[in-house]
């Protein structure tokens, strides 16, 4: 007879595999940390289509390909000042640096992230930056 070793993922360890993929740059392999039915919402301009609720995990990495295609991933900078975790729940807080790639311009947001974890998969992630600069570095 043989035991088995059973993997228990804390909610730490799922937040910081999906940071890992996210640096890793495949939208696909990101995807895969999400749950098949998500509450996802990150805010901005309607004119920025990668903004706004997704519900499912199929739009995971459709959102990091839109977003990917619209900056200019060879000049971004993250910042990850704090994870906190409570239970099921993290929050990052930190500072992106982008660079717009229809303008050229460059933006820097304070963020922070909430994410909930059930089991291996996250369910939630809601994104809060500064959405006018955002815009604004959008702006033609």
């Amino acid at each position: 007879m043989f035991s088995r070793k059973v993997l228990i993922m804390t909610t730490r360890d799922v937040v910081e595999k999906f940071f890992g993929l996210l640096a890793g740059g495949d939208p696909d392999k990101v995807a895969e940390v999400f749950a098949d039915d998500i509450d996802w919402y990150v805010p901005g301009s309607a004119s920025l289509p990668w903004t706004g609720p997704r519900t499912k995990r199929s739009e995971v990495a459709d959102y990091f390909r839109t977003l990917g295609a619209n900056i200019v991933p060879a000049k971004n900078v993250d910042d990850i000042e704090a994870l906190l975790v409570d239970g099921d729940h993290a929050v990052m807080l930190g500072r992106f640096t982008r660079v717009a790639k229809g303008t050229g311009r460059t933006f820097m947001t304070p963020i922070a992230m909430h994410l909930q974890v059930a089991g291996d998969k996250i369910v939630k992630l809601h994104l809060y930056e500064d959405t006018l600069a955002v815009a604004e570095a959008y702006a033609e």
